[in-house]
């Protein structure tokens, strides 16, 4: 996949440094949803350049260093260290704003396994398992799990339950979504952003600036970062891209 650009709007409240919150579509808050669905071994290679808060980081160089003779003869370290990830089926995928990260968009290109034992043996219990990685051990029999069985997927009609749409992703597109500075996200509404103004007491209305800005993978790598440390993330995202972009003007 090619990396994917992204924009939203900022309203700056320029008395305070601060974004009081963003315009966004679809594509954004498909990305901010899947950064929930990340296990942490598809992130921690992308923050590791840049330091990273805690000790996970030690975890993941622990496994790199591992010899393979410490590991069970079933594990493999690619599955730790590079785990695919599975995103909703659908027309469109989720934006590419994080680099290396392999995903797959549908359950038919995940592989599933069973042990080679005959089923139809009437003493077997190996019907009750099957597995997504190649070489596991049958709980049932003990055996390896390397035969390949396929997935079927259900029909459209059972996908859409009713809907026609077939955008993909996480939420629909018909709507425009307001993400605020923690990136809770809400519909976007005019009633909400007047209330808003006043939550957050803004008093001078000319203060106020709207700024679009583009999201490519360098900032969706920050984003993924300070969203893991800050609850001001788009202000200590963009805010400091802004402040050099107008000195340079």
């Amino acid at each position: 996949m090619e990396e994917t650009n992204v924009s939203i709007k900022l309203l700056i409240d320029t008395k305070s440094h601060r974004v009081l919150f963003a315009e966004a579509g679809k594509d954004f808050i498909d990305f901010l949803f899947h950064i929930l669905s990340l296990p942490v071994g598809t992130f921690i290679p992308l923050l590791k350049k840049q330091g990273m808060v805690g000790s996970l980081g030690s975890v993941y160089e622990s496994i790199e260093s591992l010899s393979t003779t410490y590991l069970q003869p079933n594990v493999n370290k690619e599955t730790l260290l590079k785990p695919k990830v599975q995103i909703s089926s659908g027309g469109t995928e989720v934006p590419l704003l994080l680099p290396n990260v392999e995903s797959s968009s549908s359950s038919t290109s995940m592989k599933f396994y069973r042990c080679q034992r005959n089923y139809f043996s009437s003493s077997s219990s190996c019907l009750d398992y099957v597995t997504n990685y190649n070489n596991a051990i049958c709980p049932s029999c003990r055996n390896v799990m390397t035969r390949e069985i396929r997935f079927v997927d259900p029909p459209p009609s059972a996908m859409n339950t009713g809907s026609s749409s077939s955008e993909g992703g996480y939420v629909k597109g018909v709507v425009t979504y307001m993400v605020m500075d923690n990136l809770e996200v809400k519909p976007m509404s005019t009633i909400s952003s007047i209330t808003l103004l006043s939550k957050f007491d803004v008093k001078e209305i000319g203060a106020l600036e709207e700024k679009v800005v583009e999201l490519g993978m360098d900032e969706g790598v920050k984003l993924l970062k300070a969203s893991l440390q800050s609850k001001r993330v788009l202000t200590d995202v963009f805010l400091p891209t802004l402040k050099v972009e107008t000195e340079v003007q």
